[in-house]
Order: structure tokens, then sequence, then C-alpha cells
């Protein structure tokens, strides 16, 4: 590989926030909290930004890079009032990625610490999950 084209890939991947580990994965989820968005990357394509909520003033979204732990296409949270999170992806003990009926929100903290997208969107991202597999599979939250 030429230095050029080694230099621009790693340019992109700093942009992006990604590691080593996050190249091997097939499905790369980026969360970024501090522009409340996620961005989607398949085999190093971006396939999909979208706005979403991370915690708010009082509650944490974990950094780090992650891999999906469990995955449920309805959960409701028994520490939240049964709350509905459709199309969960857990990625570290009770915190997942999952959809939401308070999308007016999206964009802005509003959660305990999950990281809720439109159900639509959630949806996609489930399904892939799946069709990848968790193991092929990197989540990476960032400030």
């Amino acid at each position: 590989m030429k230095k050029t084209a080694f230099m621009a890939i790693v340019s992109a991947a700093m942009l992006f926030g990604m590691t080593v580990e996050g190249w091997s994965a097939a499905l790369l989820a980026r969360i970024d909290i501090s522009s409340q968005t996620m961005t989607v990357l398949q085999d190093g394509r971006v396939v999909y930004s979208w706005p979403v909520s991370t915690a708010r003033r009082g509650y944490v979204t974990p950094p780090g890079s992650y891999s999906p732990t469990r995955l449920h296409r309805m959960w409701y949270s028994r520490k939240y009032e049964m709350s509905p999170m459709p199309y969960s992806v857990f990625f570290r003990g009770g915190y997942a990625i999952h959809g939401t009926n308070y999308v007016r929100r999206l964009g802005s903290p509003a959660s305990h610490g999950c990281i809720r997208l439109h159900t639509a969107n959630a949806a996609r991202f489930y399904s892939m999950v799946k069709q990848v597999g968790p193991g092929n599979t990197r989540i990476v939250v960032v400030n």
C-alpha cells in the first residue's frame, strides 16, 4: 500500500474516532455524545447518520469501545418503570441502543444513559447487528 493511501485511511479513522478494534468490525456504530449523533459504518462505508439522545444531566452514557452483549426485539426497563425499549442492542450491563417514542428530544441529551434512536432507525440497526452478528459489531461511544 502506498504511503499516501495508508495516511488517508489513518486520517479517516482518526476523524471517526476509530481504533484498531473498530477497523476489524463489519459493522461499526460510532456515537458522538457532543453532537448527539450515531454514525453507522458497514464494511468501512458510512451507511447511516442519525440523531440520538444520550444521558441527560445527572446520568452517564459510558464512553468506550464495546461489542453487543445481547439483543431483544422488545425489552422493558425493570429499573425505569417498565419503559419500553424496542429493538434493544445491549452493550454494557443495562446500557443499550434502542428505539424511543420521545422523538422530539432526539438530538439532545434526554436519557438515563442509554442511546435512544427513532424506532425505525433502531429497527434498522438491530437488523444489521443480527445479520452480521454481535461478534462482528463494534459500538464506540466518544465524548
